[in-house]
């Protein structure tokens, strides 16, 4: 985790010029167009118990740069969190881990 000069902490920071990619539309979760998940960003507050989802970004089957929609906008911080986006998963019928979303995940408090 890395704290910058704000005292903000972060976790899975970008690239310098990640938001310079073009993004070519937005696919839902649960496409079958949708290859693989890129970054979810969650953001909370010190102390908060919540993460609110700040975006998604993935890949299309063609390597294109997409919006991810998700079927949450916030999740439980600590354990809960990983449970939390399996359950969604398991009743959208998404293999969240075939996705990639868990290794995706960037937070900022």
């Amino acid at each position: 985790m890395d704290r910058d000069l704000y005292g903000a902490q972060e976790t899975n920071g970008i690239a310098p010029g990640y938001h310079d990619e073009p993004i070519v539309g937005t696919l839902d979760w649960t496409s079958p167009d949708l290859a693989k998940i890129t970054r979810l960003r969650l953001l909370s507050d010190p102390g908060y118990p919540a993460w609110d989802v700040s975006y998604c970004h993935g890949e299309n089957r063609r390597g294109e740069r997409v919006n991810v929609g998700l079927p949450f906008s916030q999740l439980p911080r600590g354990r809960a969190m990983r449970g939390a986006i399996i359950e969604w998963a398991r009743r959208e019928k998404v293999y969240a881990k075939g996705l990639g979303i868990f290794e995706a995940i960037s937070t900022l408090v």
